[in-house]
């Protein structure tokens, strides 16, 4: 079973926070603010946080500029991951992903399926690693984040969180580029 290793010192992560969305600006962007405040509350640093359209090369670009940011660790996205035309945030993830972290989605689901029911098989969030970064895309409501957050990140960038967690294996995520 999971636990905190109180014998181990908390390690700050540095995340940046995007909403995809053609309609908000941040007076009103509720889920990237919950974001926001989940992540300064657990005591990681917000390095970066922007509002861009539902467009898939816009998308990728920002990704791929803080891919490139060594002050960067984790991009966290929210909107853009449900089923209609404009929801194109997974495929620009996945056009950066070198690994994508399959579970990601799977105990998002779970965890949806316990607060939304079957309507939790209309998100497509997905996380997976570019560059030595973390990427995650969460569904664009305020409860979607807080689920993600509170159910699986908020663990996963606790370096004494047992039996494992994302924090510790950072420094070799980008192995295969030193390789080279």
């Amino acid at each position: 079973m999971s636990r905190i290793d109180e014998n181990k010192e908390f390690i700050p992560v540095r995340i940046a926070v995007l909403t995809v969305s053609d309609t908000r600006s941040l007076d009103d962007d509720r889920s990237g603010q919950t974001l926001v405040d989940r992540i300064e509350r657990a005591g990681h640093l917000v390095s970066d946080r922007q509002i861009i359209p539902d467009e898939r090369t816009d998308i990728a670009a920002q990704l791929r500029l803080w891919i490139a940011d060594p002050a960067i660790d984790v991009v966290i996205s929210t909107g853009g991951t449900g089923l209609t035309g404009r929801d194109v945030t997974v495929e620009a993830h996945r056009d950066v992903y070198e690994k994508e972290i399959e579970a990601f989605g799977t105990v998002f689901t779970f965890l949806s399926m316990e607060k939304i029911g079957t309507s939790a098989v209309q998100s497509r969030a997905t996380g997976g690693v570019a560059g030595g970064t973390y990427l995650f895309a969460l569904p664009g409501s305020p409860g979607a984040c807080k689920d993600a957050w509170d159910g699986i990140l908020e663990k996963q960038f606790d370096y004494r969180h047992r039996p494992c967690n994302f924090v510790e294996i950072m420094p070799r995520l980008d192995e295969n580029l030193r390789r080279k």
